[in-house]
């Protein structure tokens, strides 16, 4: 599976949500929402997730394998680093 397109779209403001990204595998298969945190020791990803009847948040899609999760992550934050960015609207920054 080959990643073909990564969109960044920076979160305005404060708090820890620094970006949303949208990531095309293939040119075929799309997920939307991943989010990029600002964490204790640096930047991570969250991928996109839906809150339980229990309160929990599960997430909606995700990589099986650590080492694809390691690439994606590496990815999409060598895109968030190149300034290759658009300003997220007022509804991305709401999801």
């Amino acid at each position: 599976m080959e990643i073909t397109d990564i969109r960044v779209r920076k979160v305005t403001g404060g708090g820890k949500p620094k970006a949303y990204v949208t990531v095309t595998f293939d040119d075929c298969f799309v997920v939307h929402n991943i989010k990029i945190i600002e964490g204790k020791t640096g930047v991570f990803i969250a991928m996109p997730s839906r809150k339980t009847r229990a309160g929990e948040y599960k997430d909606v899609a995700h990589p099986i394998h650590p080492e694809f999760r390691a690439e994606l992550q590496k990815r999409i934050l060598e895109k968030y680093d190149s300034g290759d960015v658009q300003e997220a609207s007022a509804d991305d920054q709401d999801v």
